[in-house]
């Protein structure tokens, strides 16, 4: 299984150069394995991943976690959808009052985007996911809920004995009883526990957090805390502050986590970076 980021900025897109190294794209991951194609959310990233795509492939499903719009703005320019030889599947949060097709409308649809959704060459084939379970060829994927506004997923990506465990937008403090003491009753365990790779918003220094509670996401002492309840071999930073350089975010981890010892990996998530699993 192979993992490559294509985006981890949150929010907002932030190009410049004081974002060369992490980047400045927003929510945009993408999994293979074998002939399995797989995106993760469709942040402004999915514009990149979509011209480098390989010519072979006649297949891609793309799970979004939520439809904000730093997961969403970048599908009206994802190529594969104008290609009516190339099968898009688009998965994403159920809820009780309206089918995920009408708000995936609002999205395609004037003043938002020139192009409404049936008008694609290329009709996207739609899936409601809650807690769930299902497999994509020979990866297997566990959603659910997690503490974010609006609907939200995680997602647990398995294949062989590898797991890799995606929850860009998450807030633990609101979404857990005593965290982090009691993880059967914390936020999104289920999808991160022991896995070999685990990407988690970490919008802000604790400092910050106090003034955001509530707008759904989590600090970077949280994220770690999170990190080790689960057992992750390996975290990565995400969600990055648009307003954030590269200087900035890598002094916040520095400064969460020099009086930390960690028995796994803590790395700020880069754009461009690619994870191997056997």
């Amino acid at each position: 299984m192979r993992v490559k980021v294509w985006g981890c900025r949150g929010s907002l897109p932030a190009s410049g150069p004081e974002n060369n190294t992490y980047g400045g794209n927003t929510s945009c991951i993408q999994v293979t394995q074998g002939d399995t194609c797989i995106i993760l959310d469709g942040g402004s990233g999915i514009l990149r991943l979509g011209k480098f795509l390989s010519p072979e492939i006649k297949e891609i499903h793309v799970l979004l976690t939520h439809l904000h719009m730093d997961h969403t703005m970048g599908l009206g320019f994802f190529i594969p959808l104008y290609n009516p030889n190339i099968k898009v599947h688009l998965y994403g949060p159920s809820t009780s009052n309206e089918p995920l097709v009408n708000r995936l409308r609002r999205y395609f649809s004037p003043p938002l985007f020139p192009v409404r959704l049936s008008e694609l060459p290329s009709h996207p084939i739609i899936h409601e996911l809650n807690k769930s379970e299902f497999s994509i060829g020979e990866v297997t994927i566990q959603s659910e809920f997690i503490c974010h506004p609006g609907p939200t997923l995680g997602y647990r990506i398995m294949s062989g004995k590898s797991v890799f465990a995606y929850l860009p937008d998450h807030e633990l403090q609101m979404g857990a009883s005593n965290f982090p003491n009691y993880p059967e009753w914390t936020s999104g365990y289920e999808i991160a526990k022991s896995a070999d790779l685990l990407f988690h918003d970490a919008a802000y220094t604790s400092k910050e957090y106090m003034t955001k509670i509530g707008w759904g996401h989590s600090s970077v002492r949280d994220a770690i805390a999170f990190g080790k309840m689960c057992g992750v071999k390996k975290l990565a930073l995400f969600h990055h502050e648009p307003t954030r350089s590269d200087e900035q975010l890598e002094y916040m981890l520095k400064e969460s986590t020099q009086h930390l010892k960690l028995d796994f990996e803590v790395e700020l998530c880069a754009e461009g970076t690619v994870y191997e699993f056997e």
